[in-house]
């Protein structure tokens, strides 16, 4: 081409192509090389500066259209679920254009804040002017940090909390958010390395004394990203929401059902009752019904508080409060069974044999009304001849048939020889003020197994007829564990004494054994929770895996809407099922509910583990809170884990973890035997593995961090003696341990 185009040829070949808009593709398109190019780029320039072209990188474009390949972020999802897409950089004059993100099967769960590379099409609809499909994930949202905020002369340090982390943080002089030295703060990153060499960032929260005891779960709610307030929006649903009338629902009112949970409960989702079966077919056996919140009936598909929910996946529960999934309204309200008011539900009746097998089962969408709220211990002191004013009238008509129920339902469990795991929970109690007064571990009980079997029957009837109504929903999966974590507990098991036989197919049944051998030595807690380690993670997923830890081909979710969003959709599958109410695509499945299962499955699986670990780390915080007045002081324990870097060891009064520093075992070289789980000592011989027993003195206690240094004082009842190289390295070399072989079982009495 002999000659430039004009600047109007050039704007529309950037909007006729534009994935071709660079300088290069440009002048390809007109033909223009050699000096040519110059007033090119002078032509490029002056579009630029009057405004109708953006600059991005190497390539020139409208700044009021966006190309078709875009780097974007990820705003918040509507009112339906939609989870929307805004440009990264808009720099046109025109509204910022609003993009819809159209998800693929295999796409990872996004979040607010994510940046994204997606691919654009333009679409002509009401709320959105372009639909987005991932390309890949760029990054999550901006790096947070929590920590203590330090003043400089030039703004200030942040100095994480977190264990395991010393790198601190630059915070510039305007971006303190007024925040004063030894304040606990939240910020995030906004930029690289300044001229220190350390990360800096801007305060975006103030969050008071790290050392106060109410700041403990504060901490972990603001670590762990857990949204600890709700919108305006579903608050304003929950306090609108009524309680339904009987209608077309199932009248249960006159059943009595049970509810029965810890005595500090607020909230009560599900209730029980049991009678024996009058069907001469079925002689000794017994129906069951366990009736559940109709938490569906309140959280509707698309509304706000459905929105927030999925959000949140479960609730999360610290010593000192919950962050629950549904506002207070609806958890410790209106979907809570509370005693002598009449509650919407869905109820299960089962039938069972005399030998604990389900012979069938039948789902109501009922009206109930409980005539008692008890808790663990009220019902197993009646059944134990010790009832109480509230318990004598129930123990005959509903107490005892439970329990006879509980006693077929134990008898299939044995027969099924799920896995065996009845780890000591741990109980911290605060006082008024949130100071950690006792910690203790929780009694578990046979009213507490009588629940949890019966909670079980019902989350597989639950899956089973959804199957059998051809209906999607969120299966419950435990896989089967890896090869190679086998193989380490078979390694944790030989050292301790035991055995774990080798087999081409894993039973839950091997491991019980393992279990049994362990039960009631020294060694057994540690067996437990090796085993519990080599387990993998349950999580949620459309597609049914079975449950390897409860030996069961099909399990679903069911009992427990209030707190998981995960039994929320399987209720809504009952109710599209089964066809309930007079618009069951109301408060049923949702086009989006089916179309999203496996997004959301793996959104609230991800969301249980960040409860999980908050609620890990705010126990260890209120432990070395506990325990940070007896530093100095001694105690018992057993090595828990076995690392490069020290030995993990479990205290036996109060459970907590603590780390013995390889450093502080003393001069000598300590090799690490991964296999073995053992530190080796090259100059004195001792060998330090898991489960041995040993003394130690409490070094150092950090409750903002919730660390534990401990010294070691003893392995085995021998003192432990430091040495260092001698010309032979050899002189006062004490005697090797290594882990003793499982002292036999105690038998009974006499």
């Amino acid at each position: 081409m002999s000659q430039l185009p004009t600047k109007a040829d050039i704007l529309q070949w950037i909007s006729d192509n534009p994935a071709l808009t660079s300088k290069r593709d440009i002048a390809k398109a007109f033909g223009i090389k050699g000096a040519a190019r110059i007033d090119l780029k002078r032509m490029l320039k002056d579009l630029e500066g009057e405004g109708h072209l953006a600059k991005r990188k190497r390539s020139y474009d409208d700044p009021n259209r966006l190309p078709p390949v875009s780097v974007l972020k990820v705003a918040e999802a509507d009112r339906d679920g939609d989870l929307f897409l805004a440009p990264h950089d808009w720099q046109g004059e025109a509204p910022e254009p609003r993009i819809l993100y159209v998800p693929g099967k295999d796409d990872p769960a996004l979040a607010p804040g994510d940046r994204v590379l997606a691919r654009l099409t333009e679409v002509a609809d009401e709320d959105h002017s372009h639909e987005g499909r991932l390309i890949r994930r760029l990054s999550t949202g901006p790096r947070r940090v929590l920590g203590v905020y330090r003043t400089g002369s030039e703004g200030g340090r942040i100095v994480p909390i977190d264990k395991g982390t010393d790198r601190e943080w630059t915070v510039g002089a305007q971006e303190t958010d007024g925040a004063r030295d030894g304040e606990l703060v939240e910020a995030e990153q906004t930029g690289p390395k300044g001229r220190m060499g350390l990360p800096r960032a801007r305060i975006v929260a103030r969050l008071g004394d790290p050392g106060a005891a109410k700041a403990v779960s504060l901490i972990a709610i603001h670590q762990h990203g857990l949204r600890d307030e709700f919108p305006d929006a579903a608050i304003l649903e929950a306090e609108r929401a009524e309680p339904p009338a009987l209608g077309d629902r199932t009248d249960l009112r006159d059943l009595p059902l049970v509810t029965i949970d810890p005595s500090d409960a607020r909230d009560h989702d599900d209730a029980v009752y049991a009678h024996s079966d009058d069907d001469p077919k079925n002689e000794g056996g017994h129906v069951l019904w366990v009736a559940i919140a109709d938490v569906a009936a309140y959280v509707t598909p698309g509304s706000a508080l459905d929105r927030e929910a999925r959000e949140r996946g479960n609730s999360t529960y610290f010593p000192d409060r919950v962050v629950p999934m549904l506002p207070d309204a609806l958890s410790g309200d209106l979907c809570s069974l509370h005693e002598g008011v009449e509650r919407a539900c869905i109820a299960v009746r089962m039938v069972i044999d005399a030998q604990g097998t389900k012979r069938g089962q039948e789902f109501f969408r009922g009206l109930m009304r409980s005539p008692a709220s008890l808790h663990y211990e009220e019902v197993q002191a009646a059944i134990d001849g010790a009832p109480t004013a509230r318990t004598e009238p129930l123990l005959e008509t509903v107490l005892r048939p439970l329990y006879a129920a509980y006693d077929a339902l134990r008898s299939a469990r044995a027969r099924r020889e799920p896995l065996d795991l009845d780890l000591p929970e741990r109980r911290i109690a605060l006082s008024e003020a949130g100071e950690v007064t006792s910690v203790a571990f929780r009694d578990r009980l046979d009213a507490h197994r009588l629940i949890e079997e019966f909670m079980i029957l019902a989350n597989v009837a639950a899956a089973e007829e959804l199957e059998r109504q051809r209906t999607p929903l969120l299966y419950r999966v435990h896989e089967e564990p890896d090869a190679d974590r086998i193989e380490a507990l078979r390694e944790t098991a030989k050292a301790s004494g035991f055995s774990l036989p080798k087999g081409q197919v894993l039973r839950t049944a091997a491991l019980n054994r393992l279990l049994h051998d362990a039960a009631g030595t020294e060694l057994s807690e540690l067996i437990s929770m090796s085993t519990l380690r080599a387990m993998t993670q349950a999580y949620y997923a459309p597609a049914n895996l079975g449950h390897f830890g409860l030996a069961l081909r099909a399990y679903g979710h069911f009992t427990s809407p209030i707190r998981r969003y995960a039994d929320l959709i399987v209720h809504r599958a009952l109710i599209t099922a089964h066809g309930w109410g007079p618009d069951p695509q109301a408060d049923g499945l949702s086009a989006f509910d089916v179309e999203h299962l496996a997004a959301t499955g793996k959104a609230i699986s991800e969301a249980e583990r960040r409860s999980m670990i908050a609620e890990r780390d705010t126990n260890d915080r209120y432990l070395a809170a506990f325990l940070a007045d007896k530093v100095g002081a001694e105690f018992a324990g057993r090595i828990s884990g076995v690392q490069a870097f020290g030995v993990f060891v479990k205290l036996d009064e109060t459970g907590a973890d603590g780390l013995i520093p390889v450093r502080s075992l003393g001069a000598e070289y300590f090799r690490y035997d991964r296999d073995a789980q053992v530190l080796h000592g090259t100059d004195s011989g001792t060998e330090i593995g898991l489960g041995q027993r040993v003394t130690v003195r409490l070094a150092e206690a950090v409750p903002v961090t919730g660390g534990l240094v401990l010294e070691l004082l003893s392995i085995e009842g021998e003192a432990r003696r430091t040495t260092g190289r001698g010309r032979s390295g050899k002189a006062g070399r004490p005697k090797k341990r290594k882990l003793r072989k499982a002292p036999s079982k105690r038998r009974g009495k006499g």
